[in-house]
């Protein structure tokens, strides 16, 4: 279990502060998939990087199954996998050899890591690339990769930075079934994305995080009702939507147009948590449609709550 109260970090760039975190409370429990949802630089890979000691925070508390960041780094890191926003391969080894190294760095003895090594390559599916050096890889088999590495010690809690960036359709689905698996296996799993539609499918929780700070929790379910999941659907084309929903802003599409995302400025309301297919992402075409075919475009905006 991941314990998050009170986390704030702001950086200096010139002369102004720039606030990144504020306040950032959450719990992500064992046998759950918990997101972290927001658009880029709304603070979660900040946030991130504080969880798995990357970072010092300014204040707050972050403990992993009861040990504290600041007092107990080693024993934190110890229980925590991490696959980060980069990477991070040596790119002059192997896949093999860049999991073995991490494996040594957590002290396992070499028997235990060449086993970790066979069962993880038969679970991700990279005996093809197991021993080729890592320069040169495709975006997926750098994933597969590091994921290996972030799992060769067993770890009980799995932190994933934005896993499915820039992976093609097959490579997203085999990640999400193996984020499933680990869930199954009694888990914490804790993941971040700006995509509504893979979180919606694949967490048991979600923690909407716009311009540093938590605007709202809870299950896909209770997030719908909160906003209205018709309002996510205002507006899908090449342009930024707009809805006044309370204080809620829906903010821009993806560099296809296609992915929306939201940013709430407070709880009033959430837009956009729309029903997912099988795969975690509900199908929208060009003209901004769902699967049926019908363009929301016209619907009125979500009004304020009286």
């Amino acid at each position: 279990m991941i314990d998050v109260h009170g986390l704030c970090k702001s950086f200096k760039t010139g002369k102004t502060q720039v606030q990144a975190v504020s306040n950032v409370s959450f719990k992500a429990l064992d046998g759950q998939i918990t997101g972290l949802l927001g658009p880029n630089g709304a603070g979660k890979t900040t946030t991130m990087r504080m969880l798995y000691t990357l970072m010092q925070p300014d204040s707050g508390s972050v403990t992993v199954d009861g040990f504290d960041i600041h007092t107990q780094a080693n024993a934190v890191r110890q229980r925590l996998g991490v696959l980060p926003d980069a990477r991070g391969l040596y790119k002059r080894l192997t896949a093999r050899e860049n999991i073995a190294y991490f494996g040594r760095l957590q002290g396992l003895p070499e028997a235990t890591i060449s086993q970790r090594i066979e069962q993880l390559s038969d679970r991700i599916g990279m005996a093809d690339i197991l021993d080729r050096r890592c320069e040169g890889f495709s975006n997926g088999q750098r994933v597969k990769t590091a994921l290996a590495r972030a799992l060769v010690h067993d770890p009980k809690n799995v932190i994933l930075d934005e896993p499915t960036n820039g992976l093609d359709v097959m490579s997203t689905r085999s990640l999400r079934k193996i984020m499933l698996n680990l869930r199954a296996e009694g888990r914490c799993v804790l993941f971040s994305s700006h995509i509504m539609q893979e979180v919606a499918a694949l967490c048991d929780v979600i923690v909407v995080i716009a311009k540093g700070t938590v605007v709202a929790a809870g299950t896909a379910d209770a997030l719908r009702e909160l906003g209205g999941a018709r309002a996510g659907h205002q507006r899908l084309g090449r342009h930024a939507a707009h809805v006044d929903a309370g204080a809620a802003e829906v903010v821009a599409l993806d560099h296809c147009g296609l992915q929306p995302f939201a940013a709430a400025a407070c709880c009033n309301g959430w837009p956009g948590l729309a029903s997912a297919d099988d795969d975690g992402v509900e199908d929208l075409n060009v003209h901004g449609g769902t699967r049926s075919g019908r363009n929301r475009s016209s619907e009125p905006p979500l009004r304020r709550r009286g």
